[in-house]
């Protein structure tokens, strides 16, 4: 009798797919209210990498960490008229509290710019004063109507990034310098998934902002995820929170503001992108743990070979851990580091061993290897590095298998059934997208035909990336 699949296979139901790989990796399930989610040890430690990754360079580009409340004044909120009708629906309101009821109801912080326009305002006086860059870690709420973890809770983790420039021109720069150097950066050098940079379209836009630019990813299924935004606000909020500044005349200005950030919801994305039948493959840059040293079993020396082995790659800088669980079989064992996507393990058994042998096995690729077992160890960071290097070739070859050049509405609706489709900005137009709207279909940027951002939505030559998207 044929031993059933771990996991649903992805080509028979991708979304119970994803669902089996949450569970039996061990990365998150849903927590008591309805939409919130659990992230579980493993699921967290790569969240972890994620979010080290990301800081350093958010620091880099000149950002400080700060921390701000998570209850926002409702008055607050209703000071930027457009902005707080883009996130209503999704609005989850305090009216009650210590026993009796608000005098004034407050809001379980959906985004903070409200919050931090309003702390701006008081921390900037003068052009010396800016440009003022702060970012946060933090968790948000917003009430979904459609659940789905990582990719859509009600609560989830992110950055969310807040600026005050003293002129469009340098938040743009900065807005444009977020999206290139941290996002995308750390998008294809360390998550290997290749991402699409662009501007979205007026309907688009975050609520509030003259410009959206975004990156966009494609997904195992041919689908669209947006992996972070980056937003020009222009004076919106400046005026609603008074954020001004005295230039080099004397003369007062509002400050020109920007926000940006990712989530959580890029964990969504590592699974959809690089997973297979078997788990998840993580690639080596972002993994927690990126080699697991498996005793087969414990005997003829197994064990202190394999505790050597470990102590070797963590000197040479190998985040490696020892599974020597022989209560556990190595069967079971396997699939779990399998499911896990630990990028290389290195089996260590009786056999090989007597001829001073281990077996390396990648999980990108499921190639397996006998090597030497006294310069394995050194072998291995080489390794971490191809299979870095081969995730991300083979996930822009399928995104460039899966994209094709449409000349009609009709068409792109049509490849958006299987991937992403690239139509001319003037051929598609508003009336276009609503068209594609209908069908559940979205433009999800526009780009300049060499791939880049555009500066302004009316730029000749526009191609817009359609899609269907999560």
């Amino acid at each position: 009798m044929a031993k059933p699949p771990v996991l649903t296979p992805r080509a028979e139901d991708f979304p119970r797919w994803y669902q089996d790989v949450l569970a039996k990796a061990e990365l998150a399930e849903n927590g008591p209210v309805r939409g919130t989610q659990i992230i579980r040890p493993y699921g967290y430690a790569i969240w972890e990498r994620m979010q080290a990754e990301v800081d350093v360079r958010i620091k880099a580009a000149g950002a400080e960490n700060v921390s701000f409340p998570l209850f926002i004044p409702e008055s607050y909120l209703r000071r930027e008229a457009e902005h707080v009708e883009g996130f209503s629906p999704e609005l989850a309101v305090v009216t009650h509290a210590g026993g009796k009821d608000l005098d004034e109801p407050v809001i379980v912080r959906p985004t903070s710019e409200t919050v931090f326009g309003e702390y701006m305002a008081k921390w900037t006086q003068s052009y010396r004063d800016l440009p003022l860059l702060l970012n946060q870690w933090c968790n948000v709420v917003r009430w979904e109507l459609r659940p789905r973890l990582f990719l859509r809770s009600t609560e989830f983790l992110w950055q969310e990034g807040h600026t005050a420039h003293t002129s469009q021109a340098d938040a743009a720069a900065y807005a444009l310098r977020i999206l290139h150097d941290v996002y995308r950066d750390f998008m294809v050098e360390v998550l290997a998934m290749p991402v699409l940079v662009g501007r979205k379209t007026v309907d688009e836009r975050f609520p509030g902002a003259i410009n959206t630019l975004t990156c966009e990813a494609m997904m195992a299924d041919g689908k669209a995820l947006q992996m972070g935004t980056s937003h020009e606000l222009g004076q919106n909020f400046a005026r609603a929170f008074d954020i001004a500044y005295l230039d080099g005349e004397g003369t007062q200005q509002h400050a020109w503001t920007t926000s940006w950030g990712v989530s959580t919801r890029m964990m969504g994305g590592l699974i959809m992108a690089h997973g297979d039948d078997a788990g998840l493959r993580v690639p080596p840059r972002l993994a927690a743990t990126q080699a697991v040293v498996v005793v087969i079993r414990d005997e003829a020396g197994v064990a202190e070979a394999a505790r050597s082995l470990v102590e070797r790659l963590g000197a040479d800088g190998v985040r490696v851990v020892l599974d020597d669980r022989t209560d556990t079989s190595f069967g079971r064992r396997a699939t779990d580091w399998e499911l896990k996507g630990v990028p290389v393990r290195v089996e260590v058994g009786p056999r090989d061993l007597a001829n001073g042998q281990v077996t390396v096995v990648r999980r990108d690729t499921g190639e397996r290897s006998l090597q030497d077992a006294n310069s394995v160890a050194a072998t291995v960071p080489d390794l971490l590095e191809t299979a870095q290097a081969d995730l991300l070739a083979t996930a822009t070859a399928a995104q460039e298998e899966r994209t094709v050049d449409a000349g009609s509405t009709e068409e792109a609706a049509a490849a958006a059934e299987s991937g992403f489709a690239r139509i001319p900005w003037s051929a598609l137009g508003p009336e276009g997208e609503a068209r594609l709207a209908r069908s559940a279909v979205s433009v999800r940027c526009l780009q300049r035909p060499d791939g880049s951002v555009p500066v302004t939505d009316d730029e000749p030559g526009l191609v817009a990336v359609v899609a269907r998207s999560y």
